[in-house]
């Protein structure tokens, strides 16, 4: 196996097994948060406040994610792998 088969091997990995189980993390949090922020503690500020965390946290989960997950199909294309 050369380099480029590695990397190759790599980035088939990051593509079809590992972004999309974080992405699901991602969103799953996020809608977590959705969830308690207007279902569950719609009355109590303390806990929409909580609620709220866990929407900027899957939010950021996502943007982050879908940034790496770019660069790597750009730097992949970029080097034709």
């Amino acid at each position: 196996m050369t380099f480029k088969d590695y990397v190759s091997a790599i980035i088939y990995l990051m593509n079809h097994e590992i972004v999309p189980i974080i992405l699901g993390l991602s969103l799953i949090t996020f809608l977590w948060g959705v969830a308690h922020y207007y279902i569950m503690h719609a009355t109590d500020s303390n806990e929409q406040e909580h609620a709220r965390s866990f929407m900027l946290w899957g939010f950021i989960g996502m943007v982050l994610l879908f940034t790496v997950w770019g660069l790597v199909n750009i730097i992949g294309t970029a080097f034709m792998l």
